[in-house]
């Protein structure tokens, strides 16, 4: 497996690397890629913004390096890229944004708060794309910490921006108890986060409580290909799934995702869009989920990850390597769509220091 660590350093921190290394820039190489854009440190911000400040990769520059044709910046500065085989520790700022093999583009944040702050950038870019090409956002919550990282959403400016009357919520996976039960997602995201923001509420889709796991799987699937039918939920990309607009997921300590768990045959399940588990090995015992061929349809997903207690399942999760067979974070591979990773620096240690 190759893997690539992209940063945006500025050109005059290659050259002093080649400089005192005494190192002739190779045919085609990064020194050579990057000099011809000119760039100067001052052309980069230092802050949390669409422009990653600069990092320090180039020290760790081999004598072998180039760069990656198949990968574009987005702010307009080239990408440069070592070749590792695998992730390591490596060093970067925070902020920076990194590319990691085909695991999407991964973020790490100082703390709580700068996280928040972009991932509700994030989340607002999309629903103004959604809500102005198709009229409305459908978004997949889960439960556990990523409640509390969407907090940013209800403060100004989001909260006077954001058009919330066209949103659309589901969740990705539900405990099947009473909604307001302290082990509801339900109750988790409403105390927290949808009861602070005008969000109508016949667009939030809950579970019906009163329903057997499997009876609650097939009504929530139901409902989900009634709202295809009408076009709330769009499946005009073809195929046997819909596509909704962001999946927001976390994971846990042992790499599951939704309340899908390692060794568990619910992860072969191709054909349901819902499914129900009455042995779930994290109680409560009886829950929902969408499959993976539902959750790897959308056409975003953002996998947002804090605390030390995740940082393992985060190294395993953003490479290939088999561990007893693939962990769910590892077959979280959208068809089509983008992957992002919001990681704080506790969760993301294994990873850069």
């Amino acid at each position: 497996m190759e893997s690539f660590l992209l940063c945006n350093t500025p050109s005059h921190q290659v050259t002093s690397f080649y400089s005192s290394s005494h190192q002739s820039p190779h045919r085609n190489s990064i020194y050579q890629q990057v000099t011809r854009f000119n760039l100067s440190s001052h052309q980069i911000s230092h802050r949390n913004s669409i422009h990653p400040p600069p990092c320090n990769l180039s020290r760790h520059l081999c004598f072998y390096t180039r760069t990656h044709e198949g990968l574009k910046s987005t702010v307009g500065v080239p990408l440069l890229c070592k070749r590792v085989k695998k992730p390591r520790t490596m060093s970067a700022s925070l902020g920076d944004s990194l590319a990691v093999s085909n695991r999407g583009d991964f973020k790490v944040f100082e703390g709580g708060d700068d996280l928040a702050t972009s991932l509700a950038d994030y989340v607002a870019r999309l629903s103004k794309s959604a809500t102005e090409g198709r009229g409305s956002f459908t978004v997949v919550l889960s439960g556990g910490s990523l409640i509390s990282a969407l907090r940013k959403l209800t403060e100004p400016p989001y909260l006077d921006t954001v058009d919330w009357g066209r949103w659309h919520v589901f969740w990705v996976d539900e405990r099947v108890v009473e909604k307001t039960h302290p082990d509801s997602n339900y109750k988790l995201a409403y105390d927290n986060f949808l009861s602070k923001v005008p969000i109508i509420p016949g667009h939030v889709y809950a579970i019906n409580d009163s329903l057997s796991s499997e009876a609650a799987a097939e009504d929530y699937e139901t409902v989900l290909r009634q709202l295809a039918k009408t076009g709330i939920l769009d499946a005009s990309k073809g195929g046997d799934f819909p596509t909704f607009d962001l999946i927001l997921l976390g994971i846990g300590p042992d790499g599951h995702v939704a309340s899908l768990f390692p060794g568990h045959p619910l992860l072969s399940e191709k054909e349901k869009w819902v499914t129900s588990i009455r042995d779930s090995p994290k109680p409560p015992p009886e829950r929902i989920t969408f499959t993976f061929p539902v959750i790897n349809s959308a056409a975003d997903i953002a996998v947002v990850v804090t605390g030390s207690g995740k940082a393992e399942a985060l190294k395993k999760g953003l490479t290939d390597e088999l561990h007893d067979g693939l962990l769910p974070i590892q077959m979280v591979v959208p068809k089509s769509g983008n992957l992002t990773w919001f990681a704080d620096k506790e969760a993301a240690a294994k990873i850069i220091n």
